[in-house]
């Protein structure tokens, strides 16, 4: 059996997509070893998974001459001779020196962070240097692999390799109505967006939204899902609307799909920010949203385009204009057939394209098992 060396400084605990999606990948491999960063809570959930995790003392692994010497003695104590680097940038600078220590395949995984790499002098050359040490670089986006592929050398080899959404977790009747009952929401038009309380992912949009909505939908509820650094900020622009507004605070990953599940419609405007160095990569959680059969709503930002057909399973919209915003959301709350018709799309779509295994097989095939 051929053991791959999982190298990241995102997985669980700690919560977020980056965490998410390599933890996911791990589950398609058959036989790995994890090195990662320290984080709170980590010994409890190591304990739990079926494979070795190996903390480093540190909260952040950076591929100093020190965390690399520990991935090679990683690679040689465990026999293995695949590795995989959670995020390319900047862990991937370790990869020739796990290549002169024994690894066969080494494949990279790109982000969103990496855009930025991508376009910076300096950082540029450090991402074309990742790239050359590895047998693959994969994106999560076709807008992604447009930014990074000039950054890379032209025989650099990149692929598509998405996270996929499980369509078992994510269903329509997930235990929405449930949430719906313990936050006071039964019987109400709910709009939920399910993200951490950043600029980025457009929560201040939606509120600034909502007076539209309730012109149209006077019942309506907007539930914020997520903790994060704006959540103050938030909460004070969501004042003249407070009554109509309900913030969660923070809900652990697995907890997460009856809250999809709460809403009547998905949006999450996301936008672009600092002049372009922080798109939304893609926005798995639209797809998820979709697996819940919810029309979505989503910022034309980044690749966040691709995940949703629009006019069939919902809709782009600019993120940067609340009002025009407000006026899909108010069109879809008052169309109950409408949103029937491409949440159905929406699944379906998800199933048949969006699947773990789909991903899965994709990776197998990069590293070769």
């Amino acid at each position: 059996m051929m053991t791959v060396l999982v190298v990241t400084n995102d997985f669980p605990p700690r919560q977020g997509g980056i965490e998410t999606f390599v933890r996911s990948l791990c589950d398609e491999l058959p036989d790995v070893v994890v090195y990662t960063s320290r984080e709170p809570g980590d010994s409890a959930y190591d304990a739990g998974l079926p494979f070795p995790v190996v903390r480093d003392r540190t909260s952040m692994l950076l591929p100093t001459a020190r965390t690399t010497k520990r991935a090679v003695q990683l690679l040689e104590e465990y026999g293995a001779d695949r590795v995989l680097f959670g995020a390319a940038a900047p862990l991937g600078l370790m990869g020739p020196a796990l290549r002169r220590a024994g690894a066969r395949r080494i494949v990279a995984v790109t982000h969103g962070h990496e855009t930025w790499w991508a376009g910076v002098p300096g950082a540029r050359q450090a991402l074309r240097r990742i790239g050359d040490a590895a047998d693959a670089i994969t994106t999560v986006s076709g807008w992604c692999e447009e930014q990074i592929r000039p950054a890379l050398s032209p025989t650099a080899v990149v692929r598509r390799l998405t996270p996929g959404v499980d369509s078992v977790r994510f269903h329509p009747g997930a235990g929405g109505e449930q949430i719906r009952q313990g936050l006071g929401l039964t019987g109400a038009p709910v709009v939920v967006c399910v993200s951490r309380l950043i600029r980025r992912k457009g929560q201040d949009t939606l509120i600034r939204a909502w007076p539209r909505v309730l012109a149209d939908v006077p019942q309506a509820k907007l539930l914020l899902v997520g903790g994060g650094p704006d959540r103050e900020r938030l909460e004070e622009l969501a004042a003249p609307v407070a009554d109509s507004v309900v913030f969660t605070g923070a809900v652990p990953w697995q907890d997460i799909p009856p809250y999809v599940d709460a809403g009547d419609v998905f949006a999450m405007p996301c936008r672009t920010r600092r002049f372009g160095l922080e798109p939304e990569a893609l926005g798995i959680v639209t797809l998820e949203a979709s697996a819940c059969g919810k029309p979505v709503v989503v910022g034309d930002s980044g690749g966040a385009a691709d995940t949703v057909l629009h006019g069939t399973t919902g809709y782009l919209v600019d993120p940067y204009n609340p009002a025009a915003v407000g006026v899909r959301i108010a069109g879809l709350l008052t169309n109950a057939q409408h949103c029937v018709e491409l949440g159905a799309a929406g699944r379906k779509w998800v199933r048949d394209e969006w699947g773990w295994g789909r991903s899965g097989a994709v990776l197998r095939e990069l590293l070769d098992i």
